[in-house]
């Protein structure tokens, strides 16, 4: 347990001491923020601000998690390295995104193919790695079975084990994809994705630790509800260092933001969290502590669907903070309300998670 909290303390720390460093070499390569034109225009002053702050979040993270690890004795495991993996390899494509911005100083980097090939080829490593590393208890960090606050019985492998792989790739691939565009649509105002993405991983801690205290790994007694997830604390320590970090940087990132996130940050938070929630058996229940970025997605799908279907839209603009911009709300008032809808959401999905233990 003390290597939860030296992770999430040193992720804090250097995030905290990091950020206003990288700001000043971001400033010094005159690396800024290019604001699109059919935006918000309040945004428009935002324009210069430095971007690809989500390589401090990452850099902390693998800071924090590693300090721990040293600091503990601990040896990594499979599970806490392949959400590491999937999060610093997303980052790497939203690092490359954000990098072609600047240097061409336009809205748009990657191109969208190649953007979904980064994030495919890492999903897939990801994906297969996950069903190899049986620890002594033959459990993998994923399972084939879909799961909702446990793995359920719809299993992927129904119609073989070959079949089984590629469906669960596919299901994989598809969290992975929609978690990352989830954390980056939601990441358009000062401090929002940040925020909401600490409450989020913070609840993983907790998730993390209630599995590990009713693991059917470590029971002396195994109970009919306990848990099968594979390396429950040290998900719990990945959480920490992620929250950690996300605690440090919104120092810096709150309005007005010294700093953006950019690419690099939202796609590596998305990642870590369709990660967190493959290994951890919560894919399902995911959507529900982070139902604040489901929440976002889904105004993005019905102003398109919508518009696409009658030329008419359902938003002043979309994402939905977009919206709430134009209707005149503050961007600061914005921001603290969705944080505190991400944090009911999170209670809700906490909740859950313990009555179904409770109930079971």
């Amino acid at each position: 347990m003390r290597a939860v909290l030296i992770s999430g303390g040193l992720a804090m720390v250097f995030a905290l001491l990091g950020t206003p460093l990288f700001i000043r070499f971001l400033v010094k390569k005159q690396y800024g923020q290019f604001i699109r034109q059919d935006g918000p225009t309040a945004h428009f002053t935002k324009r210069g601000t430095p971007t690809m702050g989500g390589v401090v979040i990452i850099g902390a993270t693998l800071l924090g998690w590693g300090g721990a690890q040293l600091v503990t004795g601990t040896v990594p495991s499979a599970s806490a390295l392949l959400v590491l993996f999937l999060m610093t390899g997303l980052g790497v494509v939203g690092f490359l995104d954000d990098f072609i911005k600047i240097s061409r100083q336009r809205s748009l980097g990657l191109k969208a193919r190649w953007k979904i090939v980064g994030q495919g080829v890492v999903g897939v490593v990801f994906a297969v790695a996950a069903l190899q590393f049986p620890n002594e208890t033959f459990r993998t960090p994923a399972s084939t079975r879909i799961s909702f606050i446990r793995d359920t019985n719809l299993d992927l492998a129904f119609a073989g084990t070959a079949l089984g792989v590629l469906l669960f790739v596919i299901w994989a691939n598809f969290l992975i994809t929609a978690w990352s565009n989830a954390v980056n649509l939601t990441d358009g105002l000062d401090g929002l994705a940040t925020g909401a993405s600490l409450i989020v991983f913070g609840a993983y801690v907790l998730v993390g630790v209630w599995q590990f205290n009713q693991s059917c790994q470590y029971l002396a007694s195994v109970g009919p509800r306990c848990y099968e997830t594979r390396d429950p604390l040290a998900l719990a320590v990945v959480a920490a260092a992620i929250t950690g970090a996300c605690f440090g940087f919104l120092w810096w990132n709150a309005s007005p933001a010294k700093i953006f996130m950019g690419d690099t940050g939202s796609l590596a938070l998305g990642g870590a969290l369709a990660g967190l929630s493959i290994v951890s058996r919560t894919e399902i229940l995911a959507a529900i502590i982070g139902g604040l970025f489901v929440l976002v997605v889904l105004s993005d799908i019905i102003q398109i669907g919508f518009f696409k279907m009658t030329g008419k839209r359902v938003f002043k603009m979309a994402p939905l903070h977009h919206h709430f911009e134009l209707s005149g709300w503050g961007e600061v008032t914005i921001v603290i309300r969705f944080w505190i809808i991400a944090g009911l959401f999170v209670a809700l999905g906490v909740g859950i998670f313990y009555a179904e233990w409770v109930a079971g």
